[in-house]
């Protein structure tokens, strides 16, 4: 049970219509959105953040945990939590019909996207739906088949959310002005619009697939599949950007401030994959160049100072919306209280502050390390199952021991050594600035190029997978164009 005495000090938000959309096995609700319709047409959003600063407090034991782990962790058969389970899935988290404590931003918008005023405070609210992604997008193809004017028509009980409140298991209902389907129809508007800003600004917009893994009882994967973005995630994301750079432009003026920021990518790479791209042509999938303007990126860290965030084409940003999983957001959490909520004084210098964005960097190259090791070791264990087998793929990377192909089904990547090409004392030279392997009288082995491979190793211990070609598909030798 929370305070009374501390809801008192909150701005109270039960009442207004609040839901979250997340995975579908997410135990973990850190952010929620709020709709109101307001009587002169604009509409008040409102991002609402776990208050985890509230329950854990500078120099406490679990304070001291949670920054040495920097991070949750989430590997592909469990997590680790960065704080205990009581409170990410059941204090923190924001679930349906719970008084929860946040820190809320309410902006003004009208339905052109644009942001009139805003709002950084404490909240409290009361969730009326949990959604997973799937059931979020679902409703967002029903709102784009049928008009505005459709929506309207229908039977009341057919499209009105009726609020569901659950006390000492009890059920009490109550009508709200504002369906579901109506609300999400707007939001998704309105993040379509500030996604279409943010590409029209410079942002980067790559996209990639999420692997997932279906594993049984023994913890052994039975079936890989993949999650794209769609409008449901971009929903989320747009606002959950909105409110990270509100924060930073409005928290960071001229203090010591945790920035998320990201550097300018190296640009003699960037000019080689334009390069590439020119001389192939229709010759190399978007996924290729994708791939290689990715590896050209500089990595985004946390820091004091302020160099924006290229990716995102903002000029002030941070992260604020997820502090049950990331310790920087604690952080700004902790430094919106003092700069914005009760104007006190900074305990930290600047050099400290730096000093914990480098140790929380540092974890979260750690963490992401060891997801991708996790990845790699059920993917060995995934092709451990299919030793002899010839499959297809293309080549996903190349270097001077070899090229590494992902193979086009499960995507699982392996290594075709250099001593699997080489016939008769041939020379392979790797050509970094082509992003191929080629030797003189065979055809050239380039990244994006089709292969057919056989199976033949792969180290679950290790996470590595070994190919031998079986038949070559690489493209014509372009050693002397």
């Amino acid at each position: 049970m929370i305070d009374e005495k501390e809801i008192l000090r909150r701005r109270d938000m039960r009442e207004v219509f609040t839901f979250t959309i997340d995975p579908a096995d997410a135990k973990d609700f850190d952010d929620a959105l709020s709709f109101e319709e307001m009587e002169d047409g604009l509409l008040r959003i409102g991002v609402h953040i776990a208050d985890v600063s509230h329950y854990v407090k500078p120099g406490t034991k679990t304070d001291d945990d949670a920054y040495k782990r920097g991070t949750s962790i989430y590997l592909v058969d469990r997590v680790i939590p960065m704080l205990p389970e009581e409170l990410c899935n059941d204090l923190c988290s924001l679930r349906p019909g719970e008084d929860k404590l946040c820190m809320s931003v309410i902006f003004t918008m009208d339905r052109d996207a644009r942001v009139l005023k805003h709002k950084i405070c404490r909240t409290v609210i009361r969730s009326d739906a949990r959604l997973n992604y799937d059931e979020a997008q679902q409703i967002i193809e029903t709102n784009m088949q049928q008009s505005s004017s459709q929506l309207r028509k229908r039977d009341v009980n057919d499209t009105e959310t009726t609020r569901k409140r659950h006390v000492n298991g009890i059920g009490e209902q109550r009508e709200e002005n504002s369906t579901l389907a109506e609300a999400i129809a707007t939001l998704n508007n309105l993040a379509a619009k500030l996604r279409a800003e943010r590409i029209a600004n410079g942002a980067l917009t790559i996209e990639q697939d999420e692997i997932r893994f279906r594993l049984d009882e023994h913890h052994h994967p039975v079936e890989i599949y993949f999650e794209q973005p769609n409008e449901a995630h971009h929903l989320i994301e747009e606002f959950m950007l909105l409110a990270n750079r509100t924060v930073a432009r409005e928290a960071g003026s001229g203090r010591p401030f945790v920035y998320r920021v990201h550097d300018l990518p190296d640009q003699e790479k960037l000019e080689a994959v334009k390069t590439f791209k020119r001389k192939m042509g229709s010759r190399v999938s978007p996924q290729t160049i994708d791939l290689l303007t990715i590896r050209a990126q500089a990595k985004a860290v946390y820091s004091t100072y302020n160099i924006g965030h290229y990716g995102l084409a903002f000029t002030h940003y941070t992260h604020f919306t997820s502090p049950i999983r990331r310790y920087p957001d604690l952080m700004v959490h902790r430094l919106v209280e003092k700069y914005i909520l009760t104007g006190k004084k900074l305990s930290l210098s600047r050099e400290e502050l730096e000093m914990m964005c480098e140790h929380c960097s540092a974890c979260e190259q750690d963490a992401t390390q060891a997801e991708r090791d996790s990845i790699k070791m059920f993917q060995a264990l995934w092709m451990a199952d299919h030793i002899g087998e010839t499959l297809a793929g293309h080549i996903s990377g190349v270097t001077d021991f070899g090229l590494f192909i992902q193979l086009d089904e499960s995507r699982c990547e392996g290594l075709v050594h250099i001593s699997q090409i080489s016939q008769n004392g041939e020379y392979w030279q790797y050509d970094e600035k082509n992003y191929r392997l080629v030797c003189e009288g065979r055809p050239a082995y380039t990244i994006g190029d089709p292969v057919m491979v056989k199976v033949i190793r792969a180290d679950v211990n290790k996470g590595q997978i070994d190919f031998e070609l079986v038949e070559n598909n690489a493209l014509e030798n372009i050693n002397d164009k």
